[in-house]
């Protein structure tokens, strides 16, 4: 894919890719009976196999489109971005912030954009085996994306970040799934409970850091709506205060994800039972 978009463009891939979102319809039960059951919440309805499609394409565009971004072909798409400002005024503080988002959308987005404008690195915090997986695709598309990727775990990896964020750079997280032996907080999600990890905060609250939302909206064709908001600052929180933070600000990233997810339905990328929580991500989804 990546051969075919990058030498006959993004319209004849897109074509291509077209075929396999057909194919992962027709032969990914599990992937199609977790959309139908998320699709089903957000939408208020019935998921038919239309929906079911266009939940898949909307995925596989943003991976596809990945392609061209970590290429810096931002040429080919239409960007808009909103509350850039925001984003602007922590930086302007000189610490560095955290960037808390989901899998929603696309988050490369938001690196290419930082490349187009000069702006700071950014940054992606990972799990060890996440990181590994996504090093060795970035790697086959653009040798020089695997850099921006601190993974966790490892005896150096709180140190890097710090020296990453006292150099005003910023680092991203998926804030949306957990390990196993992670904490997790259950809120309600499309009115069903669901697990929340405060890993992700518990992180910022310790290194007392800002922290602000980012989604990236895939729009369909080529346009994508980046949008930034205010969530937590973790800057001057005293210690005794910290638990108590970080779950009014799950709470707050929780509810704003949802409202996301009802104005663009089809950006929701957790093809499992989500709301079995990590273990039903090894699993696979189950019959609603």
């Amino acid at each position: 894919m990546t051969w075919i978009s990058l030498r006959l463009g993004r319209r004849i891939g897109r074509v291509v890719l077209a075929g396999i979102a057909v194919y992962f319809v027709l032969f990914a039960p599990g992937a199609r009976r977790a959309s139908r059951q998320y699709l089903k919440r957000v939408l208020g309805r019935d998921a038919n196999w239309a929906d079911g499609y266009r939940h898949v394409f909307s995925f596989a565009s943003t991976i596809h489109d990945r392609v061209y971004l970590l290429n810096d072909r931002w040429d080919l798409f239409d960007l808009r971005v909103q509350g850039a400002d925001v984003l602007d005024a922590v930086l302007a503080q000189g610490r560095g912030a955290f960037l808390m988002g989901a899998h929603f959308g696309s988050f490369e987005v938001l690196r290419a954009l930082a490349r187009r404008d000069a702006a700071p690195r950014v940054s992606l915090l990972m799990y060890p085996d996440n990181a590994r997986k996504i090093n060795d695709a970035l790697h086959a598309i653009n040798p020089a994306a695997a850099q921006d990727i601190i993974p966790l775990g490892r005896l150096d990896s709180m140190l890097r970040l710090q020296d990453r964020l006292d150099a005003g750079g910023v680092v991203g997280f998926l804030a949306d799934r957990s390990l196993h032996d992670d904490s997790t907080a259950t809120l309600p999600f499309f009115g069903q409970p669901a697990p929340w990890p405060r890993g992700p905060l518990r992180i910022a609250a310790l290194l007392k850091r800002p922290v602000v939302l980012m989604f990236g909206i895939y729009r369909g064709g080529n346009r994508y709506d980046v949008h930034f908001e205010r969530l937590a600052d973790f800057t001057s929180l005293p210690r005794s205060q910290r638990a108590v933070a970080i779950d009014i600000a799950l709470e707050s990233y929780v509810q704003r994800l949802e409202m996301r997810c009802t104005d663009a339905p089809y950006n929701w990328f957790n093809f499992y039972d989500f709301w079995k929580g990590p273990e039903a991500e090894a699993a696979g989804p189950t019959e609603p």
